[in-house]
Order: structure tokens, then C-alpha cells, then sequence
């Protein structure tokens, strides 16, 4: 069943800003880490950010670090990436994926759940 919803992708140019959201309300166990990954055309699923679902603690990518930002918000059940400076190589479907132990990884055979993708497209 689905248990991670994304919204928020979108068309935008280069250097705008862009927010992702991730509905983790649906779920059905407990989750360790979040996590923001993307997937370009012809190219392997790579991680972008993760986050400790307790602690906060969060991890960036080298090629966003400076420009996104992973946040999550426990009341509200939701998982965000704020990304901004937006560049055309960021262009890809950005997949919320969840991972039950609490260790931060970036590899994506050790996520458990993955929502259906949202699709970010940064123009030139």
C-alpha cells in the first residue's frame, strides 16, 4: 500500500526555488530515516538528503549542500526538501523514500518505502 505521497515538483528556472513535500501520515510503521532521492533520465537513482526522523539530525548531498535544505515536521506527518539556486542538472523525478532503521544511508536498496516520484524540471 502507499505509504509515502509527494507534491510539489514543478516546472522552474534556473536559480529559482522550488518546495517538495513528502505525506508520511499514511503509515504504518515506524520510520528511522527519511529520505529525498532523485532519478534523471538514462541515469542511476542517487541520494540527495536524509534526516533522522527523531533527532533531526539531517545529511546533505555534496552537489545540493549550500542550495537545499531537508526538514520534517512530526505533528504534522510530512517530510520537506526546500531547494533552491535551482540548476538545470538538478532536473529529475525526486522520489521521499523511508528506511525503518535510523541510520542515514545513501544507498537506495536500504529504503524500505518509496513514494511515486514527483517531477522536477529546471530550465535554462
Amino acid at each position: 500500500q502507499v505509504q509515502l505521497v509527494e507534491s510539489g515538483g514543478g516546472l522552474v528556472q534556473a536559480g529559482g526555488s522550488l518546495r517538495l513535500s513528502c505525506d508520511v501520515s499514511r503509515r504504518t510503521v515506524d520510520y528511522g530515516v527519511m529520505a529525498w532521492f532523485r532519478q534523471a533520465p538514462g541515469k542511476e537513482r542517487e541520494f540527495v538528503a536524509g534526516i533522522k526522523w527523531v533527532s533531526s539530525t539531517t545529511y546533505l548531498d555534496d552537489s545540493v549542500k549550500g542550495r537545499f535544505t531537508i526538514s520534517r515536521d512530526r505533528a504534522k506527518n510530512m517530510v520537506y526538501l526546500e531547494m533552491g539556486s535551482l540548476k538545470p542538472e538538478d532536473t529529475a523525478l525526486y522520489y521521499c523514500a523511508a528506511r525503518r532503521l535510523g541510520i542515514v544511508t545513501t544507498a537506495s536498496r536500504t529504503y524500505d518505502y518509496w513514494g511515486q516520484g514527483t517531477q522536477v524540471t529546471v530550465s535554462s
